[in-house]
């Protein structure tokens, strides 16, 4: 297998794993979680299961959130082979322009090595101070944050340290995170196209913002498998994934919580020997060294603990030492037929009503809200809806299938606008549309109602990290 090429495709049972094992992981995917997008699983460096609920696909980019840190972990780990910083200096000498008038004992000993393990010291995660940054100096943003406790001895999940270390890694090379793992890492992978965000001094945020698609991630998971290998080449060194993915601090007690197994650099343990980079709303790289396993998700899940629940209870204890029998003809066509025909289906409903020539046409201002549309039009027209909305971003159209997906691009949040959407009549007065922004965990369903001259708007976002529901009020003007 190249570096460009795909994995081996390969029956599961040739990999030690039954079909039925697969498929009852997957029913109960679709029966107990909602939504998970993509997954592919690897034993042995071979692919043997692989699925994506239309319209998410496999090689379409997903935003990962926090998987990110697991990426800027692995560059500070090259940086620190190529000498470049060691993870025992300390933070405030890579930034003593930006250190505060006084500086606290805990302050001046805070190390490289505790931004990794997320025991920086804080007492609370410091991300939205660095938003609330007024000159967009994320660094003195975080260094003017209180550290209450000693460095090294109290774990707090804080996604700021990760962005400092993004900060470090492009003060020490002049370049951007993603600029440097472009030759170290990501070509040699194979992982093409990724993208990362930047704050707004141009430094990547290190611990959210890179998107990558499913296999990419696969990829990332199958190398630290392989304790950094790849090709017969060592892209990272086997002392720094040994030290990453081993545990630092401790997370917690519970041992039945995936959460609570400890923490390394930028990767948790998991259960079962296992540990993965993982993000929110379901982004998972899952390795698990003593099944020569690896299991990439993407996801728009609210609580990500049941998957990982149903991997230690559907596939993890059906892994063979060695290959199996063929399966079934029954068990083969059953795990085809699942994964060929796995979909979110748009909205069902009537696709037409009496107030749509009522409605078309006319455009109603909607009434100042944080959502910040600013006026939005239905054109019922066509035989489908075209919905338009002007906001921040300008003019936004947006086609909504009738029965079915209509692909589209427009900005109508603070997200990848590329989605498929979909509208019905909920009832005479009222018409729903529903958005899936297909690279990101989120889905939009937007249910306007209409009375007279006036417009309501109920909104509800499948996951979010403030509110997931609101409401507009317009009228026609």
């Amino acid at each position: 297998m190249s570096a460009i090429s795909e994995f081996p495709r390969t029956s599961p049972e040739s990999q030690g794993l039954p079909s039925k094992a697969i498929w009852e992981f997957v029913d109960a995917v679709e029966q107990e979680i909602h939504d998970v997008h993509t997954f592919m699983l690897l034993r042995h460096g071979n692919v043997i299961a692989e699925g994506a609920w239309s319209p998410y696909g496999l090689q379409r980019p997903h935003m990962l959130f926090s998987l990110s840190k697991s990426f800027t972990s692995t560059a500070i780990g090259l940086a620190v082979h190529e000498g470049r910083l060691s993870t025992g200096d300390t933070v405030i000498s890579f930034f003593p322009e930006s250190v505060p008038a006084e500086i606290s004992d805990h302050l001046a000993g805070l190390k490289i090595h505790h931004l990794l393990a997320m025991c920086t010291g804080h007492d609370e995660d410091t991300t939205p101070f660095l938003h609330q940054a007024s000159d967009g100096d994320w660094v003195k943003a975080f260094l003017a944050q209180p550290l209450k406790h000693e460095p090294g001895t109290h774990f707090l999940y804080n996604t700021g340290a990760t962005f400092v270390l993004s900060a470090i890694l492009q003060k020490v090379t002049g370049i951007t995170l993603l600029e440097y793992l472009q030759p170290r890492l990501l070509e040699p992978l194979g992982i093409r196209n990724a993208t990362w965000e930047s704050n707004p001094q141009g430094i990547h945020v290190g611990g959210w913002g890179l998107a990558i698609n499913t296999e990419d991630i696969a990829r990332f998971g199958q190398l630290y498998l392989q304790n950094g290998r790849w090709h017969g080449v060592q892209l990272v060194p086997e002392t720094w994934v040994k030290l990453a993915t081993s545990k630092h601090i401790s997370s917690g007690s519970k041992d039945d919580n995936d959460w609570e197994q400890g923490y390394g650099y930028q990767f948790w343990r998991c259960r079962h020997n296992a540990y993965r980079g993982d993000g929110a709303f379901g982004q998972y790289c899952i390795i698990m060294p003593d099944q020569d396993c690896v299991l990439a998700i993407t996801g728009g899940l609210g609580d990500m603990q049941p998957p990982l629940n149903l991997i230690w209870k559907h596939l993890l204890p059906a892994m063979s030492s060695s290959p199996l029998p063929p399966a079934s003809p029954e068990d083969q066509k059953r795990l085809g037929e699942k994964l060929s025909s796995l979909a979110y289906l748009p909205p069902q409903g009537n696709t037409t009503s009496p107030m749509a020539t009522k409605v078309s046409g006319k455009r109603y201002q909607i009434d100042p809200h944080p959502v910040k549309f600013e006026r939005v039009q239905f054109d019922f027209s066509q035989p489908e809806c075209i919905f338009r909305v002007w906001n921040g971003f300008g003019e936004q159209t947006i086609h909504c299938g009738s029965g079915v997906w209509r692909d589209g691009y427009a900005a109508l949040f603070e997200h990848n606008p590329k989605l498929v959407a979909s509208g019905v009549w909920r009832t005479e007065d009222t018409f729903e549309i529903t958005i899936r922004a297909y690279e990101t965990p989120f889905v939009h369903t937007m249910r306007f109602h209409f009375e007279g001259d006036q417009l309501t708007m109920e909104g509800v976002v499948n996951v979010n990290f403030g509110p997931t529901e609101y409401s507009l009020t317009g009228h026609i003007g």
